[in-house]
Order: structure tokens, then C-alpha cells, then sequence
């Protein structure tokens, strides 16, 4: 089988096609999927130049996936051979995965999504977060609360933030979002975001209290970092929520500014239960990920795919 291998920390330069064997199942609880498409995301470019596991190189990177299973481990149950599965591995994945990380696909998913490379870390990743005062439980908006939150989604034309507009449009949300031109402002509109904000030519902060007459939003979730989530501190309501994915540098005075306005700082790490090794919570997200396969099938939720490659020119996309 033809295989990307990262064989060192670095550039693009570092990866390589080669022939592989087929990787023999790890334990009776794997399975193995022959890949139909996979996704390419910011972690992989992140494993490639830093190389957390030296140790396992040659290796294969990757999170994002969609094929067919090809062979199952005595104690897998949900999946068979032949059956049409997506899935998130997490980071330095191959194709071998544990029946948790599965979803099965359906027809209208096949057709529409996961053949066109999902980002399906962030169809993972965004419900997460929107659910900080949502529950994601069941998809009829009618069981959601009657009070109407207001959200800020920081990068809403991004992998995650797109994801993350739906998800707010379904459960009935004002939106704010953060993009950085006209192209993007036109997306984020078409997905129902009320409030577009170009922070290159507006400070987000004046507009989201504008917008708020001057309170400040429930929520705002944050996929860059850095001064934006610092900024953020002062868009949120007070007693609101600030939701990041990323690790965020506080000082003393942001520490007592968020307590002073009595904000909950969130964090979301997708990877935690792979790393931690919580097989419930890795249960957990996959309910989410068929709970979104359902969005999907209702024609709540798209993904929008901006290229596809062969497998050849996957280094174009991780340079």
C-alpha cells in the first residue's frame, strides 16, 4: 500500500511516498480502513515539525479519515468488512484504529462529506464547545433552552469556526463572528451569522459591545489565541464564558480581570482522550460525531472543502 511518512522533524521536505506493508491489527479491539479520502489539519503540519514521538519514526500522520473497513478484530462488534466508516484518530494515527474513533457512514455522508476529505477533528471539536451552554444531546431544537445565547466565533470562516456558526444557527443563537476579508464575510453570511466583524479594519471588541449594547456576548470561542484571547476578555458579558482551543499566555492582570468580571475560561483539547486514555470520553465524541452525521443527513450541517489532491501532492497542503 502507498503511505505519506514523515521520517523526520521538519518542513514538508520530510515527507515521504513509499510502499508499505499493510500494518497487522495492534489488538482484537482494531480495525483497519482502507482509506477512501483522509483530511489534512493545522495538528499534522504542528507532529511534523516539532516530532513529539521520535521514537516511532517513520510514521504516518493524520487525524482525518473516510473509507472502508477492511479487516476487524475478534472483539469489534459494531463493524464489519465492508462497512463504510469515518473517523478522528488523532495525530500519529496510520489506518489502524480502535472501534470507538469509528462512525458509520451513510449514503447522503458519503455522497456529500466524507469522500471530500471532512475536517472531522473539527465536526468534533466545534460541538464541544458550542455545548458549553448547550447540551448536544439530541438534534430538535424544541428540548433546547428558551433564553437565547449570543455567541462570538473568532475565525468563523476557518475549519472549525464554519462548523461552529452551524451548530449555533441550529440551536437558535445570535451570532458575532471574526473574519479577515470580504470572501470570508460572504461565507460566514451565507451560514446566518448576524453580526460579521472584519477585525483587519474593526476592533472586535467595540463592535461585539456595540452589537451587545455594551454587555458583551455569553460566549466567545476563541481558535486563535494569542491577543485575541487576551481581547476577548473584555467581549464577554460579565459572568460569561471564554472557550479557547489553544493555550493561552495569562498574566497575573488577565487572571484578575477574568475574575473581577466572574468569566469561565474554557479549554478544548480533542486529543485528551487519547492521550489520557478515557475510553468513555473517546465514546463521548464519537456519539457527537454520529449526532453531526445526523445534522448532515437533515441538512443542517455542510463542511465546506476548499481542495482536494492525490495523495501524491499531499505535501502542497502540510508546506
Amino acid at each position: 500500500m502507498k503511505a505519506i511518512l514523515m521520517t523526520a522533524a521538519g518542513s514538508a521536505d520530510v515527507l515521504q511516498l513509499r510502499e508499505i506493508a499493510k500494518p497487522e491489527l495492534p489488538s482484537p479491539h482494531h480495525l483497519r480502513v482502507k482509506l477512501a479520502a483522509a483530511g489534512v489539519n493545522p495538528l499534522d503540519t504542528k507532529l511534523r515539525q516539532a516530532c513529539l514521538l521520535p521514537d516511532r519514526l517513520p510514521a504516518i500522520l493524520g487525524c482525518d479519515g473516510a473509507g472502508i473497513v477492511e479487516q476487524t478484530g475478534s472483539a469489534v462488534t459494531r463493524f464489519k468488512a465492508g462497512d463504510e466508516v469515518f473517523f478522528c484518530n488523532g495525530g500519529l494515527g496510520g489506518i489502524c484504529l480502535t472501534s470507538p474513533a469509528a462512525t458509520p457512514n451513510t449514503p447522503h455522508c458519503t455522497k456529500n462529506t466524507a469522500r471530500q476529505n471532512p475536517p472531522i477533528s473539527a465536526c468534533r471539536t466545534a460541538p464541544h464547545c458550542i455545548s458549553v451552554d448547550y447540551r448536544m444531546g439530541s438534534t430538535d431544537r424544541t428540548r433546547q433552552p428558551a433564553i437565547r445565547t449570543d455567541y462570538l466565533i473568532h475565525a468563523a470562516a476557518g475549519g472549525v469556526g464554519h462548523i461552529a456558526v452551524q451548530l449555533a444557527h441550529h440551536l437558535d443563537a445570535d451570532i458575532a463572528v471574526t473574519v479577515s476579508d470580504a470572501r470570508k464575510a460572504g461565507l460566514v453570511h451565507g451560514l446566518y451569522a448576524e453580526k460579521i466583524i472584519n477585525y483587519r479594519e474593526q476592533d472586535f471588541v467595540e463592535q461585539t459591545l456595540n452589537w451587545t449594547e455594551g454587555n458583551g456576548v455569553d460566549v466567545v470561542f476563541d481558535t486563535v489565541g494569542g491577543e485575541t484571547f487576551l481581547r476577548s476578555l473584555n467581549a464577554v458579558r460579565i459572568g460569561g464564558k471564554l472557550v479557547s482551543l489553544l493555550s493561552t499566555p495569562l498574566s497575573l492582570a488577565d487572571t484578575q480581570l477574568a475574575r473581577l468580571r466572574n468569566l469561565s475560561l474554557c479549554y478544548e483539547l480533542m486529543l485528551t482522550p487519547q492521550v489520557m486514555k478515557q475510553h468513555d470520553e473517546r465514546i463521548r465524541q464519537r456519539k457527537i460525531l454520529e449526532q453531526g452525521t445526523k445534522l448532515v443527513e437533515e441538512g443542517h450541517l455542510g463542511v465546506l472543502v476548499t481542495h482536494k489532491l492525490p495523495l501524491e501532492q499531499q505535501r502542497k497542503r502540510t508546506a
